[in-house]
């Protein structure tokens, strides 16, 4: 059944090829090559590079061009019943975020967003021709999610993640940060995490370990996890910076996307063996932070409790002396000095704190 199906894909793709060779115009006709030969139903070989290079070279021309590429690319993604042809776009898809021109990545970054058709939808996409295929469907609706987040999270960066034209120095990216309200700042930890929680749910399948299709997802979701993390430890540095003066309600929002993030640790760590000493150096940061978010907690919580004390024993000195005053009248005064009533404390009320972003 493999070999038939395998035979079978071979000649879909001459077949496809001698068609677009026939219909398509002669400004089209390389992109439409070009595609169909980096998406062919061979399983057991990834995109060629080659043909990589040229539909991202495409996003150098017009922008007509660029838009006719990833017209071209996600027609050929929502068309296609066969797993491997769908994850090879979706890599070419991958690789136009990664790699792409900056008008080839906003024309991508419209079909998403634009309120129509969501082309990354592939919820519902099965090839049950083999039982490669079918474990490899599950891929494809994993990765085509992962993407979506992948976008999104860009969107609320204002970059693409893990690009190389979109890029900045460190120094640039901690003063943009810095700049941020907490709320603002807290959206972005927020999408970098769904991002870092969708990595943690790749398939777990048998039949495609050491599969090349998979390793080449797996070696780009790497990068864009080493990328994922940096981005992270900026803005968790930006937080340790400001978590003496951080309100109530952003303090318990920072633990909890701690927490969470703590929770993908284990599933995180076969994403990348690159870089190791950098990884250990981010989740150092993460749970020292997450140890300060904890006492800083512990602290307020315990001068709560004393300035609520306070308040509730000068509450009761002020209706003595009213029943004093309420009993004898006139005849009896004592000085106010005398009770302290008018030398308490100014009390702590946490919730006023404001935010020092």
């Amino acid at each position: 059944m493999g070999r038939l199906a395998n035979l079978m894909g071979i000649i879909k793709d001459k077949v496809s090829q001698s068609k677009a060779a026939i219909i398509s115009k002669p400004k089209t006709l390389t992109l439409h090559l070009s595609l169909l030969r980096a998406t062919t139903h061979d399983p057991s070989t990834p995109p060629d590079p080659k043909r990589l290079t040229t539909i991202l070279s495409f996003g150098h021309s017009s922008r007509a061009t660029a838009a006719a590429v990833i017209e071209a690319l996600m027609d050929r993604l929502q068309t296609t019943h066969d797993a491997s042809v769908a994850i090879k776009s979706l890599i070419a898809v991958h690789h136009i975020v990664k790699h792409g021109s900056f008008i080839l990545q906003d024309q991508l970054s419209v079909y998403p967003s634009a309120g129509g058709r969501n082309y990354l939808k592939l919820s519902n996409f099965r090839d049950n021709t083999t039982p490669l295929t079918w474990e490899l469907s599950s891929w494809v609706r994993w990765y085509a999610l992962y993407l979506e987040h992948l976008l999104s999270t860009s969107r609320v960066l204002g970059f693409f993640l893990s690009s190389s034209s979109s890029s900045v120095e460190m120094d640039e990216e901690e003063e943009k940060v810095s700049a941020l309200v907490n709320i603002d700042l807290l959206k972005e930890v927020d999408s970098l995490l769904s991002l870092l929680e969708q990595m943690c749910k790749t398939p777990d399948c048998l039949h495609v370990r050491g599969n090349p299709l998979v390793d080449d997802i797996m070696g780009l979701v790497g990068e864009d996890y080493l990328s994922a993390i940096n981005e992270v430890s900026i803005r968790v540095s930006e937080f340790n910076n400001r978590l003496g003066c951080l309100s109530l309600g952003d303090s318990v929002e920072l633990a909890c996307a701690l927490k969470r993030l703590e929770d993908c640790k284990e599933r995180l760590s076969v994403l990348s063996h690159r870089k190791r000493v950098l990884i250990e150096a981010f989740w150092g940061l993460i749970t020292e932070l997450k140890d300060k978010v904890a006492k800083e907690r512990a602290y307020r919580d315990e001068r709560m409790i004393v300035s609520t004390g306070r308040r509730d024993k000068a509450s009761e000195s002020a209706r003595f002396g009213d029943r004093l005053s309420r009993r004898y009248g006139d005849s009896v005064r004592f000085s106010s000095a005398r009770f302290g009533f008018n030398r308490f404390p100014n009390f702590l009320v946490l919730d006023s704190v404001e935010s020092c972003a």
